[in-house]
């Protein structure tokens, strides 16, 4: 006996919901198996998509120091000696609270100059 994958999925689109269910049902049986979703994976995909706020941290500035240092300068607010210094101790804190937009901006500006950037 063949396997015939194209026949068994025609079959399956013209099965009622009810059909399904029982198929689903006795394929757990026959191979003792399980179709639920495992509950772990579930809750932190859940815990994931909850995060409301985000923190820029500066992996490395990369070979555009001084580039970083002044896209820094302009996202932080702060003096060119305080934005050296970030750069200098990286990984560090850039901007801590932020929305997930906010801190993509932030983001995409620091790599654009070079600088390796994680959201946390």
């Amino acid at each position: 006996m063949a396997f015939e994958k194209d026949n068994i999925i025609a079959q399956l689109k013209d099965a009622s919901i009810t059909d399904l269910n029982d198929l689903v049902k006795a394929i757990e049986d026959e191979f003792d198996v399980s179709a639920s979703a495992p509950v772990a994976a579930a809750g932190a995909a859940g815990a994931a998509a909850a995060k409301s706020t985000f923190d820029v941290e500066l992996t490395s500035a990369g070979a555009g120091k001084i580039k970083v240092i002044k896209e820094l300068k302009g996202i932080a607010g702060l003096g060119l000696k305080e934005c050296k210094g970030i750069v200098d101790n990286a990984p560090s804190m850039v901007k801590e609270g932020l929305s997930e937009d906010e801190a993509n901006d932030i983001k995409e500006k620091l790599e654009a100059q070079g600088a390796t950037v994680t959201l946390k």
